[in-house]
């Protein structure tokens, strides 16, 4: 029987969150005013709240509590703790954690596992189609040389390295990508800049070269140097960083979506307008039944992503269902921000309220960690049980 209670102490600690995310509030808007600088590593008010990381420690020790992975999810979107979201104390980690969690070795994870990783994918000519990475990788006695650009690395100003996809060799396809290890210090690893964005204006994002950019024969995550053609090789296994990430885009899109919300039935109610779910919808105004449909759609959004989260903490496969989470999220996100805006009319479109912000950050969802339309090529192909040749 499916269950969707939450545990007192999982609620504990929403509601201990919910107070934690009044404080962030107060500097997301500066730091989307003001992209330049980057959100230092600890603001002032961190050491007041502590107490969260040890809650959290404790709650995890209590049997039938919410699985890790899974609080995480519910965390961000109730308490809508999305991308455009300010942290009072920087995390260490980033996206190419996650590559090195699902492609590296026992002995990689152990040597670089406390380091701040960014994943450098996205190349000027290469997007959502990542098996058109032109940044090559090529052995040289003990060291492999690297050239190439890449675009959109996220936090690859604060990061201490970077994991760069490359190609042993473009003529072979997806079955000579291999991701690398490179250190930020690494001659030949050159910064381009850093981008200014429509949104998420906190989140560091920048633009590197790699020139003869040489690296340890030992910095290749996974260590398998073969190109294998069938079933592609390491770059699926690549591609397998997605199932841990994506749900944690959809469910940060969705907290925004629901930050919205909150925000604009606070207005109505103010107004004098609230739903009336006692009356049949005859009876319901055009505006109670577009509140009506983007709560339900954020319901919708945050179900996809529990199922995919639930998985991923269960040990399951998850491919179709964090797509599907991320497809979602990015549905929701789109719609449900542009509608916030359009009911509060002129306000929603001013800095007095988050809305606008959110509207902007919200955005992304649908862009990063594979394009909807991606993501709904990838659910059409889990399906019918398709490949990417018989479906593109």
């Amino acid at each position: 029987m499916v269950d969707f209670s939450i545990h007192e102490k999982d609620q504990e600690l929403l509601d201990e969150t919910a107070r934690f995310k009044e404080v962030t509030d107060g500097y997301a808007r500066y730091y989307d005013e003001n992209e330049e600088e980057l959100v230092p590593k600890e603001l002032p008010e961190a050491k007041d709240w502590d107490h969260l990381a040890k809650m959290d420690l404790e709650r995890g020790k209590v049997e039938g509590v919410t699985k890790p992975f899974t609080f995480r999810m519910l965390r961000s979107i109730t308490n809508c703790l999305g991308t455009g979201n300010i942290s009072l104390r920087q995390v260490n980690r980033a996206l190419g954690n996650a590559a090195l969690t699902a492609a590296g070795t026992d002995e990689q994870k152990k040597k670089w596992g406390e380091t701040c990783l960014a994943m450098a994918i996205t190349e000027p000519g290469c997007g959502s189609d990542s098996k058109a990475i032109e940044t090559t990788a090529l052995l040289d006695g003990d060291e492999w040389v690297l050239n190439g650009e890449k675009i959109f690395v996220t936090s690859g100003i604060k990061c201490d390295g970077l994991v760069v996809w490359a190609t042993l060799d473009p003529s072979q396809g997806r079955g000579a990508i291999k991701s690398f290890l490179v250190l930020k210090d690494t001659p030949g690893l050159e910064l381009a800049k850093k981008e200014k964005k429509l949104g998420i204006r906190a989140s560091d994002t920048a633009a590197f070269v790699l020139k003869d950019c040489r690296v340890p024969r030992d910095h290749l995550l996974g260590g398998n140097e073969e190109v294998v053609q069938k079933k592609g090789g390491d770059f699926k296994g690549l591609m397998a960083t997605f199932n841990l990430t994506r749900p944690g885009v959809g469910a940060g899109g969705t907290g925004m979506v629901n930050h919205s919300y909150r925000i604009l039935t606070e207005k109505l109610k103010n107004e004098g307008v609230e739903v009336d779910w006692e009356v049949g919808p005859q009876k319901r105004t055009a505006l109670q039944e577009k509140l009506i449909d983007l709560g339900a759609q954020i319901e919708s959004s945050a179900l996809t992503v529990y199922r995919a989260s639930w998985l991923a903490d269960n040990g399951k496969p998850n491919n179709l269902e964090s797509s599907v989470a991320k497809a979602k999220g990015g549905d929701v996100s789109r719609y449900g921000a542009q509608l916030a805006l359009e009911i509060l009319g002129a306000i929603g479109i001013t800095h007095d309220l988050l809305v606008e912000k959110d509207f902007r950050d919200a955005r992304i969802t649908d862009i990063y960690e594979g394009t909807g339309e991606i993501n709904h090529l990838i659910i059409a192909r889990a399906i019918l049980s398709y490949g990417s040749a018989d479906l593109m």
